[in-house]
């Protein structure tokens, strides 16, 4: 029976010690750029709104600056969008993460194939 070996990899962003920015809040943050909402794209991750919005609250409070402006419901509805800060750190983690993936897949084959 053959073994399929595979090197993973995770990366995210810890303040103090606590997880700050990783994989899920990267798709949040794309999702609510896309839709213009932050039900939507709770929905679409499968998440609850609250859950969310409470990942949004962090990110907005620990960050050194907003990553999301939320727009209160009403006659014309609410809406969500990402801020410039946010903007930019989505799009060097996803850099960065391309990167890093592109670092793997160059390499593994040489180390997987000594395990």
């Amino acid at each position: 029976m053959k073994n399929t070996k595979q090197l993973r990899n995770r990366c995210w962003i810890d303040i103090d010690g606590k997880k700050f920015f990783g994989p899920g809040r990267v798709q949040l943050l794309a999702l609510i750029e896309k839709n213009g909402s932050l039900s939507k794209a709770a929905k679409e991750m499968g998440m609850s709104y609250k859950k969310a919005w409470a990942m949004i609250d962090d990110l907005n409070e620990r960050g050194q600056h907003p990553y999301v402006t939320l727009h209160k419901g009403g006659t014309t509805g609410g809406g969500a969008e990402l801020t410039t800060n946010g903007k930019k750190v989505l799009a060097a983690f996803q850099t960065l993460i391309h990167h890093v993936e592109a670092t793997i897949e160059e390499h593994q084959a040489e180390l997987l194939k000594l395990i």
